[in-house]
Formats: C-alpha cells, sequence, structure tokens
C-alpha cells in the first residue's frame, strides 16, 4: 500500500513539473511577443533541464521559442554573430525533434528562419570583410556553409578570407574540406542589368534571365564562363602546407589533385609553383612547359618561365618569354616592367666600373665609352616604361623610374610633361 502512495507522488512531481515548464514556454512566449528577447531566454534557461524529457510536440515549441527570441537579439545587432549561431543550433534542433516525431508544426517557420540566418551572417560577413576583419568574416562565411552545405561556394569563400586574414590555421581544414569534396566552382553565370537600379542581377538559369528581359524588368543579358578555383586552392592548400613544413603533404596534395582531374590546366600551374617555392628550378621549368603544351596562348605561363629564367641568371631565356607574354597579350603590364628591370641590370656593371676611374686621359677616354653605354641602356628600356606607365598610370614606381631615366638622358620637356600627370 506504501508503494502506491510512492507511484502517486512520484506521478505528481512529474506532472507538475510538466505544467511548470509549459508555463515557462508560454511565459517565453509572452515575453517575445512584448520585444523581451532577452527575458524570453532567460525563462527558458530555467526550464532547460526539465524539457529533455518533455513531450516531442513541447520541445519542438520550447527551441522554436528560443531561436526566435537568438534571432531577435541578433537583428538588433545583441552580440549578433553569436546569436546567430545560437538561432541556428536551436532551429536545427527543432528540425530534427519533429523529423524523428514524424509531427511537423514549426519545421516550416524554422527553416525559413535558417535561410535568412544564412543571408544576415553572409551579408555582416562582407562588411566584415569591408571593415578589414576578415577573421570575423571567415567565420561567419564558414557558419553559412554549416547552415547549407550545399551552397559549397560559402566554404570557399569562408577559405579566401581567412587566407586574407593571414589565418592559415583556420584557413587549413577549410581548404582540406573543399579538397575532399573536389569543389571546382566552375560553372555559368547569367546576369542582366536591372533598369531600375542600374546594378547587374544573377539569374540562376539563362531562361530566368530571359523572362525578366522579356517582361522589360531588365535589359544587356550576359553569359560568362565561371572558370574552375581548383588552382588556387590546392596553391593555397600547398602553401599554407609548405609554410607548416609539411612538404611532402603539399606535394602529394596537388599529385592527389592532378589525378582526379587530369584535364584541369591550373593544377599543373599549381604543382609548378609548388616547386618554384621549394626552389626546385628544373621540375617547375618542366611543369611550366607542360602546361604550356596544353595551353600555349596562356600569357601568365609564359610570363612565369621568364621570372624563372630570370631568377637562375639566365637572361636570354627571360627576356624571351617577357617578349612572348606581350606578343600574346599586348597590355600584359607585368611583363613590360620586368623586362626593363631585366634591362637596367646592365647599368650596374657600368657605374661600378665608373666609379672606379681616375681622371687621366685614358680613364676619362674610357668614362665616355661607358657614359654612351649607359645612355643606351637607358634609350632601351624607355619604350617598355613608358608602355607600363599607360597601362598603370598610377603606379609610383614606374612613373620615379621613367622619370629618373628622363633626367639622365637630359630628356627635359618627357621629363617636365611626366612630372606634371604625377602631381
Amino acid at each position: 500500500m506504501k508503494s502506491k502512495y510512492v507511484i502517486l507522488a512520484s506521478a505528481l512531481l512529474i506532472s507538475v513539473a510538466t505544467f511548470a515548464q509549459k508555463d515557462q514556454i508560454k511565459g517565453a512566449e509572452k515575453a517575445l511577443k512584448s520585444g523581451d528577447a532577452q527575458g524570453a531566454i532567460t525563462i527558458l534557461k530555467d526550464a532547460e533541464n526539465l524539457i529533455v524529457n518533455a513531450k516531442d510536440v513541447e520541445q519542438a515549441q520550447y527551441y522554436s521559442v528560443q531561436g526566435n527570441a537568438y534571432l531577435e537579439l541578433a537583428t538588433k545587432k545583441v552580440e549578433e554573430s553569436k546569436n546567430l549561431s545560437l538561432a541556428a543550433e536551436s532551429y536545427k534542433k527543432l528540425i530534427e525533434i519533429e523529423k524523428t516525431s514524424g509531427k511537423q508544426k514549426y519545421s516550416t517557420q524554422a527553416a525559413a528562419s535558417i535561410t535568412q540566418i544564412k543571408g544576415l551572417l553572409i551579408n555582416s560577413a562582407i562588411a566584415d570583410t569591408q571593415a578589414n576583419k576578415n577573421s570575423e568574416g571567415a567565420k561567419k562565411l564558414y557558419d553559412a556553409y554549416l547552415l547549407d552545405k550545399k551552397d559549397t561556394i560559402n566554404l570557399y569563400y569562408a577559405a579566401s578570407t581567412a587566407v586574407n586574414a593571414q589565418d592559415f590555421d583556420a584557413a587549413l581544414p577549410m581548404y582540406e574540406e573543399l579538397k575532399k569534396l573536389n569543389y571546382s566552382g566552375k560553372g555559368t553565370s547569367y546576369t542582366a542589368v536591372n533598369k531600375a537600379s542600374g546594378n547587374d542581377d544573377g539569374f540562376n538559369t539563362a531562361s530566368e534571365r530571359d523572362l525578366a528581359v522579356k517582361l522589360g524588368t531588365h535589359e544587356k543579358p550576359k553569359t560568362e564562363a565561371i572558370p574552375s578555383k581548383r588552382g588556387e586552392i590546392y596553391k593555397n592548400l600547398a602553401l599554407i602546407l609548405v609554410q607548416k613544413g609539411r612538404i611532402e603533404d603539399a606535394k602529394k596534395a596537388v599529385a592527389d589533385a592532378r589525378k582526379t582531374n587530369p584535364d584541369d590546366t591550373s593544377l599543373i600551374l599549381t604543382e609548378a609553383n609548388l616547386y618554384l617555392e621549394t626552389k626546385d628550378f628544373d621540375t617547375y621549368k618542366k611543369l611550366v612547359g607542360e602546361a604550356l603544351q596544353k595551353d600555349p596562348n596562356n600569357a601568365d605561363l609564359v610570363f612565369n618561365l621568364g621570372v624563372i629564367s630570370a631568377n637562375a641568371n639566365n637572361k636570354e631565356d627571360a627576356e624571351k618569354y617577357y617578349l612572348k607574354a606581350i606578343e600574346i597579350n599586348p597590355n600584359y603590364t607585368n611583363a613590360y616592367l620586368n623586362l626593363a628591370a631585366l634591362k637596367l641590370e646592365a647599368e650596374k656593371p657600368i657605374i661600378d666600373e665608373m666609379n672606379k676611374l681616375g681622371t687621366s686621359d685614358k680613364d676619362t677616354k674610357r668614362y665616355e665609352v661607358l657614359k654612351k653605354q649607359r645612355e643606351g641602356v637607358f634609350k632601351g628600356v624607355i619604350p617598355y616604361l613608358k608602355k607600363a606607365n599607360e597601362l598603370d598610370p598610377k603606379n609610383e614606381d614606374v612613373s620615379k623610374t621613367l622619370l629618373g631615366v628622363y633626367k639622365a638622358l637630359e630628356m627635359t620637356a618627357e621629363a617636365k610633361a611626366l612630372k606634371a600627370t604625377m602631381n
């Protein structure tokens, strides 16, 4: 008989607890409706230990109110990043509970709120990067990816932003995940100009864009190919691994990528850059040559061959490759700059010899010969410096170098004209 009373007492305790948590959820809902999101969260925390044993419908309601409260705080910019993450966590628990129970009451609203949170995280991340707060931006982009793992571009942007923040410890696992997913990012962009705003709007498909143009809301439709991002991904992954002293891991990562994607030319250059970083110039040159066979009109590849030839003190080959890069792309600014720098190297031994000369007749005659040689060097670089200045007029190093050449050659009118553009 005594045991029956114990069972009855236990049942009463459970019943009291159930009513208490129901009242707390209702109290939290009331606080939230009155605009007191923080008060709602405080009330719910008191029911946190009891909710585990509650019915599915009550658990779902609990996490719905909790998610709404955290989201309300985030939209009011109260610890925005933290509260967005907490809101998303609550909504995901809600969806899982209703999925298991088979009874969906709050899931549709929760899914819509998660989409809203994803958008808020991305917009906040963009604002962070514009304010040079790249670490914060990278974390928000990664959180956006975790909310919707099908949208892998957010993982790519999170990794790139972490690199911009020099936070390589955060970037490495992101790049490793991109590698595991074999992410490319290759695709097609469909855009048209919005007549009302004047901005380029993106569309999921060409038919969607064409319909907008037909309806008259948009104009100037454009279709562009989005190149593969694998080369950049594996380049950054390899460079981070090299920085951490994991050179063999870096080489293996790129080699694996090439096996998986044999037709992706960007990966050959990525592997070549890795060998350049590790100063294996012979392998670098071999790989760039291999890339050139696949893509002979790639100005970047040819230019890079020029760089490596210059580093190896092979000036003849360096000049040949720079000129070839210009032939492929007449507006390749860096090729003009490197050509000028390559030719200006001939000035140093001339100056060194001039400084050693005395005042004898023999030395004076030699000085005049060297002076003419120096003038020849300067005249030879003018076309390249002028073209580089024309292509990149804001580059102070180019304009200052060209001004120095004009002054050395006593080209007063040209120097005066150039100086006027620099002020």
